[in-house]
């Protein structure tokens, strides 16, 4: 049970989830003097799946045994990076507060070029993600995109170790493992071509319904952070997509009460048959029912039909 002067904050073992959790629990101790978060790593079933999470369940492997920790009281909250955060939460369980997101870019780790373009010919590339893939091909159709997972330390020795022109990784977790953005020559994807997973660079503060930490985790939820995440993850909820689809959605804004844009795409992970939309206004649900229906129009069922019946990539 959370207590004024103690909560227990359950995360990953990865140095990401390390890093990401430690960044919340020094927020929430400057926003509460007295309060002491102590730091519980839990290894997850994500963690110990070797090969494609698309095969065995996708990204909820990451979270289900915090949640499951969180229900049976042996951890006050849980951080999870929200874009592996299911839209559909287990029952007693709410997202108390979303702190203020970092670039949700993706970026170019090259030594050959600055964008995708500027790789040569049936260069090849190396992310981990299906939407990745998708967009590049779909910008690039000759590169060569091959598969990669682990850690963000691990991805980039590997890539160095392959030859590979080029590895696409986040932003916001560069930033937050404190690597140096020119040190590893990283040039930032132009989110409005290249668009971001839904709830990329944001952190989702995950508690029990009506507990004390949840009002404890209010103290730093950005309400822009959780406009544009409300947005994002409507699209997501719309197709029941996960990580075994390409589906972006980007929504920025300035704040509550201000115009936000969403603009998202779904493709085939081949990236040959795509479809991308874009709307703005005040209220994230309505702008993002406005997105949805502007795919499916241009045949996003369709489109993700196709992506479901190829099954996940070898």
């Amino acid at each position: 049970m959370a207590t004024d002067s103690r909560l227990r904050l359950g995360t990953r073992r990865s140095p990401l989830a390390l890093a990401q959790s430690g960044l919340v629990a020094r927020q929430l101790e400057r926003s509460h003097p007295g309060l002491s978060v102590e730091l519980v790593p839990i290894l997850t079933q994500g963690d110990r799946t070797k090969g494609d999470l698309a095969e065995f369940g996708g990204k909820g492997l990451f979270t289900e045994e915090l949640e499951r920790r969180l229900l049976a009281g042996e951890i006050d909250l849980a951080v999870h990076s929200l874009k592996d955060l299911p839209v559909k939460l287990a029952e007693g369980l709410r997202i108390a507060a979303f702190p203020k997101r970092a670039d949700p870019a993706d970026l170019l780790i090259s030594h050959d070029g600055s964008s995708l373009q500027d790789l040569g010919p049936g260069a090849r590339v190396l992310t981990g993600s299906l939407r990745r893939k998708a967009l590049c091909l779909q910008l690039r159709p000759d590169l060569t995109i091959e598969p990669l997972r682990g850690n963000v330390g691990t991805r980039i020795r590997k890539w160095r170790e392959s030859g590979a022109a080029g590895l696409i990784l986040a932003s916001a977790g560069l930033e937050r493992l404190g690597f140096a953005a020119d040190d590893l020559e990283a040039h930032s994807l132009d989110p409005s071509t290249f668009v971001p997973a839904p709830g990329q660079g944001t952190l989702a503060l995950e508690t029990t319904e009506g507990g004390s930490a949840a009002e404890l985790c209010g103290a730093i939820n950005d309400p822009g952070t959780e406009i544009v995440s409300v947005a994002e993850r409507f699209v997501v909820a719309a197709f029941g997509a996960d990580c075994t689809l390409p589906l972006a959605a980007w929504a920025r804004g300035s704040g509550p009460d201000r115009e936000l844009t969403l603009s998202a795409f779904v493709s085939t992970p081949d990236g040959t048959s795509w479809a991308r939309a874009e709307a703005s206004g005040v209220e994230p649900v309505s702008v993002a029912t406005e997105v949805v229906e502007i795919l499916r129009k241009e045949g996003a069922e369709e489109i993700l039909a196709g992506g479901r019946s190829a099954g996940p990539p070898p």
